[in-house]
């Protein structure tokens, strides 16, 4: 699958791509801005900012960082209600879905359910891991949470399950009552939470509860999309202790840097300052949400999809590359979809920003529609 995501077009397949964009398109980064990639719009919490000047100035960037992350995983595990042996912080989650993978071709064919994140390919073929796509309608309602789509026994079956919730790209929320019968008939389930802190209400149908009871499950978050701090490098796994005791002998050294340590430790540890962080965020993902997907529905040839996260899926009646790339010389990026296996041309998906940030948005496909 790997081949299918260097494009003809030259346009990178995936979002995030800040800097090379920059330089193709021959515009300062202070001119863009990048809707291709799904962070929260604000600055990172004071008491996040405030650790890591501390931790520049302090001991964090001259030591070498805790191979355990034992502080980091107390306060992941306090914020949960878990024990500390259940939680393994990462350099992001993409490393976590590397070890996950490695468990995962262990244990058989591996079931991907897409369109879905291509970074879930990318692992499994460290592994020369094998997997079967199960393909998801693309027509969906508006309503949270929804059950899961596909049979919990499918004719050919697979013995793991990767999901997404909410789905990565479509924003559909899935229902933990629909997705634990899932655990009976899968040797493993990797479930992805990265983005479930930042919806509304979304953290009731996580899957973090079950994993005491359920040893074949592992629930991956990121922290770099709750407090935009995708250049730091940051995510954790909740899993058995066992599973994560192997992982810990399979990675690195030292897999987490010490100022993100120190950032996740401190933000993480204000449990006041994290619910008010959770409200704000989950507040203007359901505002501007809805607002910026209402502002969609008026503009000719396009088709804002229904989304319960801070991006949504726009369908156009024909290709969408040449728009995407005239809205791009603008210095507004939008994510090309081709990367998701079951999208063509004819998708787009944009990670929500401030009213500002989607007010530009608008204006730059309203002029290139004209």
């Amino acid at each position: 699958m790997l081949p299918a995501l260097i494009l003809s077009s030259g346009l990178p397949p995936h979002g995030g791509n800040f800097s090379q964009e920059a330089l193709r398109l021959g515009l300062k980064s202070s001119q863009i801005l990048d809707a291709s990639a799904s962070l929260v719009p604000f600055r990172p919490p004071r008491v996040l900012r405030r650790a890591l000047k501390q931790g520049i100035s302090g001991s964090a960037l001259r030591n070498y960082p805790d191979r355990e992350q034992q502080e980091l995983r107390q306060v992941i595990a306090s914020w949960h209600g878990l024990e500390p042996e259940a939680v393994l912080p990462g350099n992001g989650a993409a490393e976590l879905f590397t070890w996950a993978a490695r468990d995962a071709v262990g244990c058989g064919l591996s079931g991907l359910p897409e369109p879905g994140f291509a970074d879930y390919r990318r692992a499994l073929a460290c592994w020369d891991g094998a997997a079967r796509s199960l393909p998801l309608s693309l027509s969906w309602p508006r309503t949270w949470p929804q059950p899961w789509p596909l049979p919990a026994e499918p004719a050919q079956p697979c013995q793991v399950l990767w999901i997404t919730n909410p789905h990565n790209p479509t924003g559909q929320l899935w229902s933990r009552a629909s997705l634990e019968p899932l655990l009976q008939h899968n040797a493993l389930v990797i479930c992805d939470e990265a983005f479930l802190p930042l919806v509304p209400s979304g953290e009731s149908q996580s899957l973090i509860p079950l994993v005491e009871s359920h040893p074949n499950l592992v629930v991956i978050r990121s922290l770099t999309k709750l407090f935009a701090i995708a250049g730091l490098r940051l995510g954790y796994a909740v899993a058995s202790s066992e599973r994560l005791k192997r992982w810990q002998r399979w990675r690195d050294p030292w897999p987490v840097n010490g100022l993100a340590l120190a950032a996740g430790r401190s933000v993480m540890a204000d449990s006041f300052g994290m619910d008010r962080w959770l409200q704000r965020v989950q507040a203007w993902v359901s505002q501007e949400g809805n607002w910026f997907h209402r502002q969609l529905t008026h503009l000719p040839g396009l088709t804002p999809m229904p989304s319960s996260a801070n991006y949504l899926l726009l369908r156009g009646n024909d290709s969408l590359l040449a728009l995407r790339e005239r809205v791009a010389r603008r210095g507004v990026l939008l994510r090309d979809c081709r990367s998701f296996e079951g999208l063509g041309d004819n998708w787009l998906r944009i990670g929500l920003q401030n009213r500002r940030g989607n007010l530009r948005i608008l204006r730059a496909l309203k002029q290139e529609l004209r």
